[in-house]
């Protein structure tokens, strides 16, 4: 009678443990993104971003912006890592938050302690290194097409006596996932 119990329990428990693994997450195939942001394409300039998926609630990636007009940005260009983590019912989208850096390059003026005021300076190229949050949303189709709506701020971390202490990123960026 032991000898059948124990063989009874020994079976539930092994196609027990078998059909968990059935019911288990999907394997996340596709884990790199392209992505290109509209929004500064139309006010001049080039932002592009490359993102890598650690897990169905998780990423990495880095955003890089190079300015080509210098009407509508004060920015030289900046490279932003960046780290997310996402509250979605798809793997890697819906809402998410953002921790990151960004090493970015201005043309600001620099204040010192002198009251001479002259009107014929010329901004200095400043570049510095700054830390920020940022959330937004990111909407994935069946084939991979991505939209992502995001908005960010930080502050930079050094050269305080100058008018960019708070830096901005964000926009509405277009892009697939392979």
């Amino acid at each position: 009678m032991k000898k059948i119990i124990l063989l009874s329990f020994s079976l539930i428990t092994f196609f027990g443990f078998s059909q968990q693994s059935d019911t288990s997450a999907p394997i996340l195939e596709d884990r790199n993104e392209l992505k290109i942001n509209g929004l500064f394409v139309i006010l001049g300039a080039l932002e592009a971003n490359y993102e890598y998926i650690i897990n169905e609630e998780s990423a990495f990636g880095i955003d890089a912006l190079i300015a080509f007009d210098d009407e509508n940005l004060d920015i030289n260009y900046y490279v932003s890592p960046y780290y997310r983590q996402y509250f979605g019912k798809k793997p890697a989208a819906g809402f998410f938050v953002e921790g990151f850096g960004m090493l970015n390059s201005v043309e600001d003026f620099i204040y010192n302690d002198d009251i001479v005021i002259d009107f014929n300076d010329r901004p200095e190229t400043v570049t510095d290194f700054a830390i920020g949050i940022g959330t937004g949303a990111k909407f994935l189709t069946k084939r991979g097409f991505v939209a992502e709506i995001s908005a960010g701020i930080g502050r930079n971390l050094f050269n305080n006596d100058r008018d960019f202490t708070i830096v901005g990123k964000g926009g509405i960026k277009l892009g697939y996932r392979f």
